[in-house]
């Protein structure tokens, strides 16, 4: 077994994606001479599922293409690495997304953000919604406030918005982000903001007209808040290509391999990875989807190895196609489409990404994400890649006004990859982290517990290490 000096005590982090790598990182930097710290990843490649792919002047990415500028956490890290340079916003001109309504593709309403109206005049003018939708939604202000128990996204909306505006504008919109069901998906825990918009301010109008007073210029954009994401010139693996580097750079050990098990030991966290000897630490930090902690915690705490397995996942698949744009009928002049559920499509979203982010495609071609599955439609990740990429196809040309062959084709699927925030998610992870605690020096990470987005998965990262005892509060936010 492995033996650490008596002054320097080990930390293995478990899972080399960017949480783990961001808790690496943060020990490495604030505790610098207490602990040696060692990533185990199972796969060849660090930065889980932050992946792009370059090929003959295209560049896709599998999962995320950007992420949210608002949260400190993101930019900051950037700023550390080096990075700050290949920042790249979303152009104004297409800070909107648009939405499939019987067969035509409407904008979101100027100044509609996810679930906030901000502006009457858009919501009287729009398409989107009938007169007795537009009237049921102008009454937002005059609806009393929830009672302060976990509703579902679905009971808030159409409590606050009415039926059709959940329907019509809210379901796509949000599936989009999450793929989630909304009957399910737990305000408190995926739009904490707007929660608190309604109990500080009043309403939803209240609250959006508030935080415009205070938005730096640029954030009014409709929809997902366009205004406010960043990608990086090379892609978006590049933060954890560059993340990695970093922490080797810094004294941080890589073993490649898979961790069977995590269990105490002799007073002390004994880790066993397939192929090696077993691993020693005085601290753990399991940064992996919840079910992978809890198989790897079932021998050292049962209860907790519960708790985490009560965690559900979604499945989804990303279809990139890229097109010359002479074969492109629509403008693209968007970041992208979202597709209600109501309009019977088989596909969730479809994202601009040439016309989100420059070098994406090569000149006079277009690239585009098409997205399909998700909690609502589990089974169309599964399809096989033939029947996937006609579905694919058909839906994009259909709405996009597409003829000929793609010059490219990228599918890339991801099963069981996204946290399903339940109703009651906030009450079950302070739950887990409650017996969590009662472990020493144990640490979890990632995306099950407070935030799917770039910037909260690092943050809960630089938390886990703060949690294992070796960076204080106050520094790890330096």
């Amino acid at each position: 077994m492995q033996q650490s000096s008596d002054s320097i005590e080990q930390v293995i982090v478990v899972g080399g994606g960017l949480a783990g790598l961001a808790a690496a990182e943060e020990l490495l930097r604030c505790a610098s001479g207490l602990c040696e710290v060692t990533i185990v990843e199972a796969s060849e490649r660090p930065g889980g599922v932050v992946a792009s792919v370059r090929h003959d002047g295209w560049l896709t990415e599998r999962s995320a293409d950007s992420f949210l500028a608002a949260r400190p956490e993101g930019i900051q890290l950037i700023e550390r690495l080096g990075l700050a340079d290949e920042l790249v916003g979303i152009p104004p001109a297409v800070r909107r997304a648009l939405i499939l309504h019987k067969g035509r593709l409407v904008p979101v309403p100027a100044g509609f953000r996810l679930l906030a109206p901000g502006q009457v005049r858009s919501i009287l003018t729009t398409p989107l919604l009938s007169l007795s939708g537009k009237l049921r939604l102008l009454c937002e202000p005059l609806i009393r406030c929830g009672h302060g128990e976990d509703e579902s996204l679905e009971q808030f909306a159409v409590r606050r918005l009415g039926r059709e505006a959940f329907e019509r504008l809210v379901q796509p919109l949000v599936s989009g982000i999450w793929t989630a069901d909304p009957a399910r998906l737990s305000m408190a825990a995926a739009c904490p903001d707007f929660l608190a918009m309604e109990r500080h301010d009043g309403s939803l109008f209240a609250g959006e007209r508030a935080r415009l007073r205070f938005a730096p210029r640029g954030q009014a954009a409709s929809g997902a808040r366009y205004g406010q994401f960043v990608s990086l010139a090379s892609g978006m693996e590049t933060l954890p290509r560059r993340l990695a580097e970093h922490v080797r750079a810094a004294g941080g050990r890589f073993i490649r391999g898979r961790t069977l098990a995590v269990r105490r030991h002799a007073a002390r966290w004994q880790v066993e990875v397939e192929g090696q000897s077993a691993l020693a630490a005085d601290a753990v930090i399991l940064a992996l989807p919840a079910p992978a902690a809890a198989m790897l915690l079932n021998e050292a705490d049962s209860t907790l190895a519960t708790l985490l397995a009560k965690i559900e996942y979604a499945g989804s698949a990303v279809v990139s196609l890229g097109y010359a744009r002479s074969d492109v009928a629509h403008p693209l002049d968007a970041a992208g489409i979202v597709v209600p559920r109501r309009e019977g499509r088989k596909i969730l979203a479809i994202s601009f990404l040439s016309s989100k982010f420059p070098d994406r495609a090569p000149k006079g071609h277009v690239l585009i994400r098409v997205f399909v599955g998700g909690a609502l439609d589990p089974g169309a990740a599964q399809l096989d890649d033939t029947a996937l990429l006609a579905r694919v196809r058909y839906e994009a040309a259909d709405l996009l006004g597409i003829r000929g062959e793609p010059k490219l084709t990228q599918i890339d699927r991801w099963h069981a990859a996204m946290p399903q925030y339940h109703v009651g998610h906030v009450s079950r992870v302070a739950a887990i982290r409650a017996r969590a605690a009662t472990l020493p020096r144990l640490a979890l990470a990632g995306a099950a517990y407070e935030g799917v987005g770039i910037p909260q998965v690092i943050a809960s990262g630089q938390r886990a290490a703060v949690t294992v005892g070796y960076v204080r509060n106050d520094r790890s936010k330096a």
